[in-house]
Parts: C-alpha cells; sequence; structure tokens
C-alpha cells in the first residue's frame, strides 16, 4: 500500500480515535470543571488560536516549496529553503512572545466579563499556551516535510499515540482533582517529546537538511508572496468560528462559549473525515502544475477525490440530521441544546469547500490563493459582524447564522473563480460530484426517519438508530450511488467484498 493509500487510512484512524474519544471526554471535562470553568477554558483556547495565525501559512508553504524543489531534484535549494524558513519560525516566535506579554497584561480589558479568581486562572493559562505557541508553530515545520517527502505514516501514527495517551492523562489529572491549568500543562509538555520526535525522524530517517548556503531576500519575498495569502485564508478560520466564541464571551458569559464550542467541536469532526483525504493531495497538486496538467486533468481528479469525500460526509450529515437532537441531549445534556443548531449549520456550510478541496490544493500550488483569501476575510467578516448584531435578538445562535451566511456565499463567488479563471469543469464537477449520490441519500433520508420512530430515547435506543442508519447508508450507496470504478476501490480495500467479486 503506497504511502498516500496509508496516510489517508490512518488519518480516519485518528479520525474515529479523537472523535470518539473525544466525544467521550466532552462531557467528562464539562462535569469536573463545571460549566463556567470548561467555558474559560475554550475561552482561552479561543484567544490563543486566534494569535496561532502568525504562522502565517509557512506549513503548507513548506510543503509546496519543498515538492518543487523534489521535483526539480534540486537539493541545495530546498536544504537553503529549509534554513530559511527556520529563520523565519524563529522570528515568529519571538513576535508571539512580545504579543503574548502585551495581552496578558491586558487581558481584564479584553474579558470583562470574567471574575477575579476566573481572570487568575486565564492568565496561567494563557501565559503557558503562549509559550506552547511558540514552540509548537516552528515544530510544525517537522510535520508539513513529512508531507512534502509524501511520508504519511510516520507522524500520523505518531499522533494516533499522542491522543490516546493524551486522553488518558486528562482522565487521570481530572479524577485525581486536576484543572483546567493542569490540562494546559499536560498538553504543552505532550508538545514538547512529540516535536522532539518528529524532528529526530526528519533529520535521522529522511535526511533532511537545514544548510543555510545564503540568506536571500528574493526568497524571503517568494515565501512570503506565496503564505501571506495561506495566511489569510488561516484568519477565515480563525476568524470565523473563534471570533464568535469572543463575541459572546463579551456579550453573554463563559456558558454561551462553552455551548457555541460544543457545536464548534461537532462541526469541525465533521470537517476532518473529509480532510483525512484531501490532506495528503498538496504534493500532488503541486507535481501536476509542475507538470502543466491540463483542465479536464485536474477536474477529473477534483472529481475522484470529492466524490469519495460527499459519500463519507453524507452519511455522517444524515445521521446528524436525524438522530443529532437525541445525540446532544444524551452526551452532555438539554443545557447545550443550541449546539445542535451551531453543528448542524457549520455542517451544511462546510459541505461544500470540503468535497472541493483539491481545487484549493491547485490554487496553493498556482500560488493563486489571493482571491479566495480576500474573498472568505472580506464576506465572512461581514458575516461575523451581523452575526454579532443578531446575538442581540436571537442568543448564541445568532452569531452562527451571519458567519454561516457569509461562508455561503463565500462560495458561490470561488466556484465561478474556479470556472473562469482556474477554467476548471464546474458544470461537469456537480453533475457527476452528485450523480447517483443524491438521490440515493434523498431516499436514504426517508428511511432513516422511519428508523426514527423506534421507541425509546436512551443510549440504547440511539445505537440502534445509528447502526440501522448505516447499515442502510452503506448498502444503498454501493449499490446505487457508486459508480463502477468507486466500487472496484471498496471492494479491493474490504476483504469479505474482495472475496466475493473474485468468486
Amino acid at each position: 500500500m503506497s504511502q498516500l493509500k496509508k496516510g489517508a487510512a490512518l488519518s480516519y484512524v485518528t479520525i474515529i480515535l479523537t472523535n470518539g474519544i473525544g466525544l467521550l471526554l466532552t462531557p467528562f471535562i464539562i462535569k469536573h470543571l463545571g460549566d463556567s470553568e470548561y467555558g474559560l477554558y475554550t475561552l482561552i483556547g479561543s484567544l490563543i488560536g486566534t494569535i496561532s495565525v502568525l504562522d502565517f501559512g509557512l506549513n503548507n508553504t513548506i510543503v509546496r516549496f519543498v515538492a518543487k524543489f523534489r521535483a526539480k531534484q534540486d537539493r541545495q535549494a530546498e536544504d537553503n529553503f529549509l534554513a530559511t524558513v527556520m529563520i523565519i519560525y524563529g522570528i515568529i516566535s519571538a513576535v508571539i512572545a512580545i504579543v503574548g506579554i502585551g495581552l496578558y497584561f491586558n487581558l481584564a480589558d479584553v474579558f470583562e466579563k470574567l471574575t477575579p479568581a476566573e481572570l487568575e486562572k486565564a492568565k496561567i493559562m494563557f501565559s503557558i499556551l503562549i509559550f506552547n505557541l511558540a514552540i509548537t508553530l516552528p515544530g510544525g515545520a517537522f510535520t508539513a516535510i513529512c508531507s512534502a517527502y509524501e511520508h504519511f505514516v510516520y507522524p500520523r501514527a505518531l499522533n494516533i499515540i499522542k491522543y490516546c495517551v493524551r486522553s488518558l492523562m486528562v482522565v487521570g489529572l481530572l479524577l485525581w482533582g486536576g484543572d483546567s491549568v493542569s490540562i494546559v500543562v499536560l498538553d504543552t509538555v505532550i508538545n514538547v517529546i512529540v516535536i522532539s520526535m518528529n524532528a529526530y525522524y526528519v533529520l535521522r530517517i529522511l535526511k533532511a537538511r537545514f544548510k543555510l548556503y545564503s540568506f536571500e531576500m528574493q526568497l524571503v519575498r517568494e515565501i512570503f508572496k506565496y503564505s501571506i495569502w495561506i495566511f489569510i485564508f488561516a484568519m477565515v478560520g480563525q476568524f470565523q468560528w473563534r471570533a464568535g466564541q469572543l463575541i459572546l464571551g463579551d456579550m453573554i458569559g463563559p456558558k454561551a462559549v462553552g455551548i457555541y464550542g460544543v457545536g464548534i467541536l461537532l462541526g469541525t469532526y465533521y470537517g476532518a473525515f473529509s480532510t483525512a483525504i484531501s490532506g495528503v493531495f498538496l504534493p500532488r497538486a503541486t507535481k501536476m502544475t509542475v507538470l502543466e496538467a491540463k483542465a479536464d486533468e485536474l477536474t477529473d481528479q477534483m472529481t475522484r477525490i470529492g466524490r469519495f469525500s460527499l459519500i463519507i460526509l453524507l452519511m455522517i450529515l444524515g445521521g446528524f440530521l436525524l438522530y443529532g437532537r437525541q445525540f446532544v441531549h444524551l452526551w452532555v445534556g438539554d443545557n447545550y441544546r443550541d449546539s445542535f443548531i451551531v453543528a448542524i449549520i457549520i455542517m451544511f456550510s462546510y459541505t461544500l469547500p470540503l468535497v472541493q478541496s483539491f481545487a484549493n490544493s491547485i490554487l496553493e500550488a498556482r500560488s493563486m490563493f489571493s482571491f479566495k483569501a480576500v474573498t472568505y476575510i472580506s464576506l465572512i467578516a461581514i458575516g461575523t459582524g451581523i452575526g454579532a448584531w443578531l446575538t442581540q435578538f436571537y442568543g448564541l445562535v445568532g452569531i452562527i447564522y451571519g458567519s454561516a451566511g457569509g461562508w455561503i456565499l463565500s462560495q458561490i463567488i470561488m466556484n465561478i473563480y474556479y470556472k473562469r479563471v482556474i477554467r476548471l469543469e464546474i458544470g461537469r464537477f456537480f453533475k457527476e460530484l452528485f450523480g447517483g449520490l443524491l438521490p440515493a441519500f434523498l431516499v436514504i433520508l426517508l428511511i432513516g426517519y422511519g428508523i426514527d420512530f423506534l421507541p425509546g430515547k436512551n443510549w440504547l435506543n440511539l445505537v440502534l438508530k445509528i447502526s440501522a442508519f448505516g447499515i442502510v447508508y452503506c448498502a444503498l450507496v454501493y449499490k446505487f450511488g457508486m459508480n463502477a470504478s468507486e466500487r472496484a476501490v471498496i471492494s479491493s480495500s474490504i476483504p469479505f467484498l474482495k472475496k466475493k467479486s473474485h468468486a
């Protein structure tokens, strides 16, 4: 099995583990921390997440440039580039430390709703997380190098181990009386260990070199010309969801942030199932760009990736749409019922950009990210502002209405751009994307609605409903939704179906 397939498979293992453990761990953390402290923990995490965009998109830049140098077999340029990037990361870490110190002494002005005790705990968490961020950003370069070399197995396997160990230790800490500060300390220690192990792999196994032949301002300009738009787009992701948390923290308080945060958590879990496939294709898109692949070839590749992503996403979206309210009620309680609304809106908003993720890789590979970045940051900023206004009338769900509106409008504009500028065959893409899948999905939803009438409202009832829905979905999509090539891929990957196809 190739590194691409193994990497995608390990990504799915990671997602299943992180989502499964996360679903179990979140109510456990809420129970032991309490609603207010969990909201505080989420709030500080949101602020740190906002600062984390100071990465300036360098991780994606590393993947793109190293993949390009490797395609051209220019080792000296690769070595010089990596050394230059690490110097830039050193400067970024220093800037983060300075920004962190400034914010530390002004947290009371940023979060006026916090009590003195909450403010003190917030300052401790913030100072630890700033240190964490200052080492995590440059440490991420090693994972990016693995991706550029198309070595996906080691970093993903290590990430699985990291998450399992971290989850067990969080449970132990909370059972022994730990609080949000102890979780932050634990995360920092684990990050240092994982970064060290990734560095060893990159330097000793992949033999990557950080050798500065000359510090060229022209190269620095090229790096930032490409990465600045990745950075701006990263700001979109941070701004869209985290700005909402900061606004709610200021307008309503920590509890609303916790409820909103749970909805975002479920929405991002949804997105992760698609990025497991798309996340390994930036090096491939870069190679296709270097080799000047035609528009129809790029459209074919985007359609293949998009359909596999959509098959997975529709199963999750359909199941959550039908049984999500019951799940949220059982999982975290009625206090978090608005989390369902937040999550389902995020899922609907995310679906189109997730199935078109290869188009995003094409933009990155061609250094054509500026239009998308400007479009998103403009419309989502406006949408978030509208959401803040709607919060006065609709409470915490008002913020998600505005944010999602900006996101959807951005997608409409980007599809026009893909068609007219990138020359992708968008009409054919949508026709082939939904061909067979959409009719099958609508029938499955009707059957799933009938399944929802099974009597009972407990966990066993929910598990039975989800299981029945999953069986119906897999059977009907395999039979009627997939095309012949997709069925062949699935059959070759599953021993039972592989044996059946050879019979």
